[in-house]
């Protein structure tokens, strides 16, 4: 008799795997959910995921009381463990876990090193001790207090050269529609995120969203909302404007510490957040665009790949890269040798030896920056606020694509996702297709030099928990440098902010 434990998800080939698998598909979403993830390790054993397109995270008691745990294969849904005596307690929130018997809360000192340069946390640890993580790809099983991992998915990329880029557009855009069609029920109302950029326009447009949601601010310079109307505008959908102050944004700060889990010094992670709430207050589902970036050669910094060549492996760790180790040493009361970053994605560069630079590259920020900030932002922010976010473009059937797309057909010397937006060209005007990347961007480069909005800034630099981790003069230096002029030193601030707002959150506070 197996038994469904912790089950988190949407599982999109859901009438396949009724017909396969013998469940009624009139059932309710989650108990034919269930019933699909109980009847297909049954039926397929460890190897099920493999048939399962979507997002999940699930834990599975056999009859001998063993245990299997398993997540998706680019970790879009969390899945935490934490080792008692009385056994493992696992659960899709860090939370969760804390709720439970058995629970010690202790600070995890050394992932503060990872994160300062990396502003989340990557690899099995967490920020609490024995608090582990199952990373992206993997099935576990634990009996009698001994785990094993095994590994059932990883992204491999094998260029194919002999298809042209018309061809390439054609199959992204063919599948596309097949996955749209996947996503959503006919009795669901669903809303999408909507930027200035190709990605959220896409699904936009391939999707029967009714309405847009988009962030803006007062600063026209990084509001990307006009353009976003002018999208929705275009394609006939109604279109909703989140108008984020600075007030909002620090207000808010405390909020996305604490349901984050984890610190996580990604400024955008705020007024995702914030757009999230707002968007939850008239739909209960929303489509986004993530994990076009990553497999399609999205950033601006993947055009140097071929000049970074045989060196990406001595400092590429993802897409951010704050603080070095020099800085850290200085800055930390405490700080552990043989720690670092780079240390933690040697495999991954073990694994892709012999691929170009640029598939190198993504192929980190796939299994790292997706994982770590991104996946979890979407996950963390939507489910604080009661909204499902649905990623179409996050999808094993869209990756094998761009798997197979050669460099060339993402990223040249004027263009990115150049596949992508081929793709996109046929049901959106060029104009949109083809405009230039902004990114999800936040004016909190101004506003924390601001004397009205940074005092709490100020006063955690000064305060006697930063005291434990930083030696404050140095923190209060690189302060001192942003507020005189340095705006390229921002992000060392709002990273070490992010930091402290987190602990006292969790250890202070509570």
């Amino acid at each position: 008799m197996l038994k469904l434990l912790v089950y988190r998800g949407h599982i999109r080939n859901h009438k396949e795997l009724c017909s396969v698998l013998g469940i009624e598909n009139s059932l309710s979403r989650r108990a034919r959910e269930e019933q699909i993830i109980l009847k297909a390790f049954e039926k397929w054993g460890a190897e099920m995921a493999n048939h399962i397109y979507g997002m999940f995270a699930f834990v599975i008691e056999k009859a001998d009381g063993s245990l299997f745990l398993c997540r998706d294969q680019f970790g879009t849904v969390p899945l935490y463990y934490y080792e008692t005596e009385e056994g493992l307690l696992a659960a899709t929130s860090i939370r969760e876990l804390m709720e439970c018997d058995g629970f010690n809360k202790s600070l995890n000192q050394k992932m503060l090193q990872i994160y300062l340069t990396m502003t989340y946390t990557t690899g099995e640890e967490t920020f609490f001790e024995g608090v582990m993580k199952l990373l992206p790809g993997r099935y576990m099983t634990y009996q009698n207090g001994k785990k094993e991992i095994t590994r059932y998915y990883r992204p491999q990329f094998s260029p194919d050269e002999s298809r042209s880029l018309e061809e390439w557009a054609e199959e992204i855009h063919e599948t596309l529609k097949t996955v749209m069609q996947e996503v959503k029920e006919d009795s669901e109302y669903v809303e999408s995120f909507l930027s200035g950029g190709v990605d959220s326009s896409y699904v936009l447009a391939v999707s029967d969203a009714a309405a847009a949601n988009s962030c803006g601010y007062d600063d026209s310079r990084l509001d990307e909302s006009g353009l976003a109307k002018n999208t929705a505008d275009i394609l006939g959908r109604e279109f909703n404007r989140c108008v984020i102050t600075p007030k909002d944004y620090f207000e808010a700060i405390p909020y996305v510490m604490y349901n984050m889990e984890q610190p996580l010094g990604d400024a955008s992670a705020v007024a995702f957040a914030l757009g999230c709430r707002a968007t939850a207050a008239h739909t209960d589902i929303c489509y986004s665009g993530e994990g076009a970036d990553e497999f399609f050669g999205g950033y601006n910094m993947y055009r140097n790949a071929e000049r970074y060549g045989e060196n990406l492996k001595t400092f590429y760790v993802g897409n951010t890269n704050i603080m070095k180790e020099e800085e850290k040493r200085r800055i930390l009361k405490k700080y552990y040798d043989n720690f670092e970053p780079i240390d933690l994605v040697r495999d991954i560069y073990s694994e892709n030896e012999g691929l170009d630079p640029l598939s190198k590259m993504t192929d980190i920020d796939i299994q790292v920056w997706l994982e770590g900030d991104i996946y979890l932002n979407v996950d963390k922010m939507s489910r604080a606020a009661g909204l499902e976010v649905r990623m179409p473009l996050t999808d094993l059937r869209i990756f094998d694509i761009a798997a197979r797309i050669p460099s060339r057909f993402k990223v040249n010397e004027e263009q990115n996702k150049i596949a992508l937006r081929t793709a996109a060209a046929k049901v959106l005007p060029e104009d949109i297709a083809f405009r230039k990347k902004l990114g999800f961007v936040v004016p909190i480069r101004m506003w924390m030099a601001d004397e009205r909005y940074n005092a709490d800034v100020k006063e955690k630099f000064k305060s006697s928990y930063a005291a434990e981790f930083f030696n404050l003069d140095e923190i209060n230096a690189i302060f001192e440098e942003y507020i005189g002029g340095n705006s390229d030193a921002w992000r060392k601030v709002y990273v070490i902010y992010a930091f402290l707002v987190w602990y006292e959150e969790y250890f202070i506070k509570r």
